[in-house]
């Protein structure tokens, strides 16, 4: 039997017995199919248990009841020798009856193959299908009380698969990337020239070498700047802190530039004299007590003058929180903070399949998205791209969309709005939306967000497609 549409079931037993008189007929290998809108059932009639002298007929009728609703089905006439002969005779056409003859061979094994298709009506769902046997050629009656139960049609709902829209990715003429970090050098009292050995300064340092080799090292990345930016704490004047945040910085820049040789690499320096906002976070989190109070000085528009404003903190309460803040909180205010700037060279689609596995921080959202149209979509492979951009992309709103995507797909919907929560709003984020809510069950309100979809040109066939689903649902 050929399955046009979803498959519905494969029902009871795998053999059932119906009485034709003091025989049986075996009624084995049963199907049923819903193919759009009809019904197509099949089954083996095995004859072999029947004796049946040359005059005599049995007509088998199976029919489909559910309460006060019966369909009959094309019947199937078992024939003697003598009554064969003269269904013969008659020249009746089976096709046009729609009914299938046989003459019954006593003592021969015997079967039916028996297909039917017919209107599917919704009162279907959970009938009994049933074979009326007919001897006496009782017609109706013989179907009202001479009925033997085969198998119950329990129709399943057809699985819901949401169709969803991917987002391409903006392709990167230049893919520009940087790495960055803070360190924490230490200056011997208004110094500005470093000491690799002074304090923690050879650990520091270190950072700093392992940050720049670490780009240096890669094959596909060339470092077009290096940027450094140098934070005085709020201690002492303002302009000692602005020559001193100024001039360590240069002094570090100087330090990275003696280290390597850097072919068209340009240097950025840039200072900050006193870190005021690095203190606002510091206090913030820290156990003073008078923190609000020290908080409302530091955020205020008045005294314009930083160095009032320090003396303002000094003072506050009688001194009681400067030594903690000039002890525990100064010292991390004195910092260079600093960023490796570099381009990586464009990937071929072959490169890239490669790179998605090996090395995927290379490559660009749009590189990862051309690699996953070389497979299958919904396939493991496809999936496990998406999954890749999304780590290495985070806070991406494509990556976030389409890693949404793929987790609809697999069923994992508590994921899924965890990425779609990082998407940008358009349609195929709503789309995804509404997705989620069918795979919930709420059809009702998935049907009124595909409504609202209907006519936008990136994702109407899959509005549609989402909708059919919907209604063969509820069929």
């Amino acid at each position: 039997m050929k399955k046009n549409n979803i498959l519905i079931m494969t029902a009871g037993l795998l053999l059932s017995a119906v009485t034709a008189g003091a025989q049986e007929i075996v009624v084995k290998d049963k199907i049923v199919e819903k193919a759009g809108s009809a019904l197509v059932m099949g089954m083996t009639l095995d004859l072999s248990q029947i004796r049946l002298a040359g005059n005599r007929s049995i007509v088998c009728t199976p029919v489909i009841v559910r309460g006060d609703s019966i369909r009959p089905l094309a019947p199937v006439i078992i024939n003697g020798r003598s009554r064969h002969i003269l269904y013969e005779r008659t020249g009746r056409n089976r096709q046009e009856n729609q009914e299938i003859e046989l003459r019954r061979r006593n003592g021969k094994e015997q079967t039916v193959d028996y297909q039917v298709r017919t209107p599917y009506a919704s009162w279907m769902n959970n009938a009994e299908v049933a074979l009326v046997t007919d001897e006496c050629g009782c017609g109706w009656e013989a179907m009202q009380s001479n009925r033997s139960p085969l198998f119950a049609i329990q129709l399943e709902k057809p699985i819901m698969t949401p169709f969803l829209c991917y987002q391409t990715p903006k392709m990167e003429t230049v893919k520009a990337r940087a790495k960055e970090g803070s360190a924490f050098l230490d200056f011997p009292v208004g110094k500005t020239t470093i000491a690799p050995d002074y304090r923690d300064n050879r650990a520091e340092l270190a950072k700093i070498r392992e940050t720049v080799e670490s780009v240096r090292n890669d094959p596909y990345a060339t470092i077009t700047e290096v940027y450094i930016k140098g934070f005085a704490s709020p201690e002492g004047s303002y302009k000692s802190n602005s020559y001193l945040a100024e001039n360590r910085a240069k002094a570090l820049s100087d330090y990275v530039k003696g280290l390597y040789h850097f072919d068209r690499a340009t240097f950025t320096v840039d200072f900050e004299p006193e870190d005021w906002d690095g203190l606002a976070a510091h206090i913030e989190t820290s156990g003073l007590a008078d923190k609000a109070e020290l908080l409302d000085i530091i955020r205020a528009d008045q005294p314009a003058d930083l160095d009032q404003k320090e003396w303002k903190l000094k003072t506050l309460n009688g001194g009681a929180s400067y030594p903690a803040i000039l002890r525990d909180i100064y010292p991390s205010l004195r910092h260079s903070d600093y960023a490796v700037k570099y381009t990586i060279r464009n990937f071929s689609v072959e490169e890239a399949k490669e790179l998605i596995y090996t090395d995927p921080k290379q490559l660009s959202l749009d590189e990862m998205f051309r690699v996953a149209q070389t497979y299958e979509p919904g396939s493991d492979q496809y999936n496990e791209v998406f999954e890749i951009a999304v780590r290495m992309y985070p806070d991406d709103p494509v990556s976030n969309l389409n890693a949404a995507n793929t987790a609809i797909g697999n069923k994992q919907l508590a994921q899924a709005k965890r990425y779609l929560s990082k998407a940008a709003d358009s349609p195929e984020k709503q789309l995804a939306e509404a997705s989620i809510v069918m795979l919930e069950g709420d059809l009702d309100r998935a049907e009124q967000l595909l409504d609202r979809l209907k006519g936008t040109p990136s994702v109407s066939e899959a509005v549609e497609k989402n909708l059919e689903q919907i209604r063969l649902w509820r069929e």
